[in-house]
């Protein structure tokens, strides 16, 4: 028995592990990001070395990403899964070691009288047992290395889940945020609208008493803040459901939320480097977490492969047994058992061969998976490397891009605009004239003092497209507008060039007519 249990402890020492060895997959990574500055080989640092949170320029904001990170309860269930996975990690773990149990019994029984096979008068017997016993599958094969090899990648993979459920929130929560900046932008605007159309339809309504126009331009003027009023309406229920998922995001109950910088001093636009393709494999949490899932189903081919071979189980037991408390523990008292057993599958119909195809067909696709993840990572950092080149440099250059190449600014400017403007308005007659009392519905050009350029420029450009021969003039658009000579003579010489009006001799401006959307400026 002695010599079973050192060849035991010595070929366990020198076990092996049947199985594939993990290697990385090899994956065809260019040198640099499609799109990517001719540099950037030379300049490995990626955005996500830096201090990426000062990006945002906002108190308020920050203190959203902090309390999403903190609450999110999509992000607390990853963090109760990593506990999960630690556990599962210790249940997997201890099936390497031997199991030792105790046991303690006592009983007392009463026989009766017998008189056969030979007279024997009733008797009672006391019996008091104290046991331990240990039983150990020896590993020989690596079976269970193997499985705990693949319960320690599945916790290495929750990890980088939860890192990933972090990343996607902080986006999120940051592009909720200035949506419903942009929809306050909005709403603040079709307000605006709708006042001025409120004033200008009851100016209307005085020129109709007096006789100076007809109530045409009255049911017109009527339809126009009806319209108005709708856009208002409509955009204060889409502010209402974006506060809604923000609230839900941040964990709580549907609430307001606070505001911070409005949408027009978000004007930071700093440079995003991407790093070298390589620095993915390292850093992207989805990548990370494909190559633990490929770490643990690579191991799994092992643990299928090892049921091909014998299976080693020693047990023993040792203590001691008495019918009196006295004597239990004394040496006559002493019992002790030992054994080995070896198990050898034979023949089960193919199921250890299927069970092996099973975890190599498994380990294939999380192979392909894991390839795909790659692409996929690629493609997306090339994708905003591409779109933060478009943007060029922060806003130093955006107005001198403006006068020469004009550009719708925003969807949610120009959606906006057409909210207050209502899409619905008639031309006005031909030369026109910012004084005539008819068109007093003028002021609907403006709708609110713009709070930018940009905006200025988006607003009118509307406004002009469905209002031509529309006559104004710098003094007047001064004074509607609010803003110095300089910003409407560069307005107005901005529009000329688009198409949009024409320069009189007397230094007016009129708006003629064109076939051009919005969107094709």
């Amino acid at each position: 028995m002695k010599a079973l249990l050192v060849f035991v402890l010595a070929a366990t020492a020198t076990a092996c592990t049947v199985g594939p060895t993990f290697k990385r997959p090899v994956v065809d990574l260019p040198p640099t990001f499609r799109g990517a500055p001719s540099d950037a080989a030379a300049n490995p640092t990626a955005f996500a070395d830096q201090a990426w949170w000062d990006v945002f320029d906002d108190d308020r904001l920050r203190e959203l990403i902090d309390m999403a990170l903190r609450q999110n309860f999509d992000l607390r269930i990853a963090a109760v899964r990593i506990v999960e996975a630690q556990a599962q990690l210790g249940v997997t773990r201890a099936d390497q070691f031997p199991t030792v149990d105790g046991h303690a019994e006592a009983s007392r029984s009463r026989a009766a009288r017998s008189a056969v096979p030979f007279a024997l008068d009733p008797y009672e017997r006391s019996d008091l047992q104290l046991t331990v016993t240990a039983a150990w599958e020896v590993d020989f094969w690596g079976k269970y290395r193997r499985a705990t090899e693949a319960a320690r990648a599945a916790l290495a993979g929750t990890e980088w889940g939860r890192r990933a459920v972090a990343t996607s929130l902080v986006t999120q929560v940051a592009g909720a945020y200035f949506e419903l900046r942009s929809l306050d932008l909005q709403l603040d605007i079709a307000t605006r609208a709708l006042a001025s159309r409120r004033e200008a339809l009851r100016l209307t309504e005085i020129a109709a008493r007096g006789g100076a126009t007809s109530l045409l331009d009255v049911r017109g003027g009527e339809q126009l803040v009806f319209t108005a009023a709708g856009a208002t309406a409509d955009l204060q229920r889409q502010i209402a459901q974006q506060e809604n998922y923000i609230s839900v995001l941040l964990g709580l109950n549907p609430a307001v939320v606070g505001r911070g910088a409005s949408f027009e001093q978000h004007v930071r636009l700093p440079d995003v480097p991407a790093g070298l393709p390589s620095a993915l494999l390292d850093r992207r949490p989805d990548i990370n977490q494909a190559e633990q899932r490929l770490i643990a189903a690579n191991a799994n081919v092992g643990i299928a492969k090892a049921a091909f071979f014998p299976q080693v189980t020693l047990t023993g037991s040792g203590g001691f047994e008495s019918s009196a408390l006295s004597a239990l523990l004394s040496q006559p008292a002493g019992l002790w058992s030992m054994g080995a057993a070896l198990a050898q599958p034979i023949f089960n119909a193919g199921r250890t061969r299927s069970r092996v195809a099973v975890a190599r067909a498994q380990q294939e696709e999380v192979v392909l998976i894991y390839r795909q993840t790659v692409q996929q990572s690629l493609r997306d950092v090339s994708l905003r490397g591409r779109c933060a080149a478009a943007r060029g440099d922060p806003l130093s250059r955006r107005r001198d891009e403006l006068s020469r190449s004009p550009r719708q600014r925003d969807q949610g400017v120009v959606s906006a605009a057409r909210a207050g403007s209502g899409g619905t308005q008639r031309a006005p007659r031909a030369g026109a004239d910012l004084q005539s009392p008819g068109w007093g519905l003028v002021i609907l050009i403006v709708g609110m003092p713009p709070t930018s350029f940009d905006l200025l420029v988006a607003r009118v450009r509307g406004e002009y497209c469905e209002m031509p021969g529309l006559r104004l003039t710098v003094s007047q658009a001064c004074r509607l507008w609010h803003v110095d000579v300089s910003t409407c003579e560069m307005l107005f010489e901005q529009l000329v060039r688009e198409g949009f009006l024409y320069k009189t001799e007397t230094s007016a401006y009129i708006a003629q007519p064109t076939t051009r959307k919005i969107g094709d400026v």
